[in-house]
């Protein structure tokens, strides 16, 4: 039995009842924080990841490089992790497959993989997609573990793609052929409006997962139309930047420190880490 069983079976379970939700982490420290707050299970956030290392999203990381960030953030926590693997660094199903060995090998129990090739770029075939699910399927059980949480992305809403009308019925189309190619459930960022989520989750044989933020609606009513997960994406990471950015322009200009008020302070970040 893999030693991250446990792991992976406790993020199977925290999709089987109530609104899973996920504030994602971009590095060890963020990731420690956010579990130490409550959350069940952590996930990374791959443009949090890029802007720690100095990249920007969109895969600019090597395999390696993004890798070695899931493997300190897993170190960091006791919860289950999900990586953000982006499109799978690489096309091909014989790309993801490593990409998935690989972090597994990390510590991750679950994975976000996209359907899309890269900003302004079309989206992977449904056929395309599927062949990448299934090797995703294969390379998690020669990993052993085939419990491995496969949340899919789709990014039809997200990059506007086709015209609008269609849009759900693509969604819908995708979440059945991913489902039987192994997909776990269905992450559709891009999307908020909660009368069509509505509809996707009647019409999603997968639990669907959202990406939230200012503006969007609350937890309880995203749990009301039926949606099982939500996630922040990179919301998190944006406010703390913004913070440091913020900061280091006041004391700069100003002389004054109005921006780092309500801080936690030095004993309360450093404890922490015990590791």
């Amino acid at each position: 039995m893999h030693k991250n069983k446990p792991k992976a079976d406790a993020l199977r379970e925290l999709h089987t009842d109530g609104v899973l939700v996920l504030p994602n982490a971009w590095d060890a420290g963020s990731a420690a924080l956010i579990a130490q707050a409550g959350a069940k299970a952590v996930a990374t956030t791959s443009g949090g990841v890029s802007w720690a290392v100095g990249r920007p999203d969109g895969q600019s990381l090597s395999r390696d490089e993004m890798v070695e960030q899931v493997r300190l953030i897993a170190s960091a926590v006791d919860v289950p992790v999900t990586a953000d693997v982006e499109g799978g660094y690489g096309h091909t199903p014989e790309d993801v497959a490593l990409t998935v060995a690989a972090v597994v090998g990390a510590g991750a129990v679950g994975i976000n993989l996209e359907d899309s090739k890269g900003f302004g770029v079309p989206l992977f075939t449904i056929e395309e997609q599927t062949a990448r699910l299934r090797a995703v399927r294969r390379a998690a059980e020669r990993a052993d573990l085939p419990e491995l949480f496969v949340n899919v992305r789709t990014d039809v809403f997200l990059f506007q793609v086709g015209e609008p009308e269609g849009r759900l019925q693509d969604v819908l189309a995708r979440a059945v052929a991913y489902a039987e190619a192994g997909a776990d459930s269905l992450f559709v960022p891009g999307l908020v409006d909660l009368d069509v989520l509505k509809e996707v989750v009647a019409g999603s044989p997968l639990p669907v997962n959202v990406m939230a933020g200012p503006g969007a609606p609350t937890v309880a009513e995203f749990a009301g139309v039926g949606v099982r997960r939500v996630s922040l994406g990179t919301a998190v990471a944006q406010a703390a930047y913004s913070v440091a950015r913020r900061a280091a322009a006041e004391v700069l200009a100003e002389g004054s420190y109005t921006e780092l008020a309500g801080a936690l302070d030095f004993g309360a970040v450093n404890s922490v880490f015990t590791r």
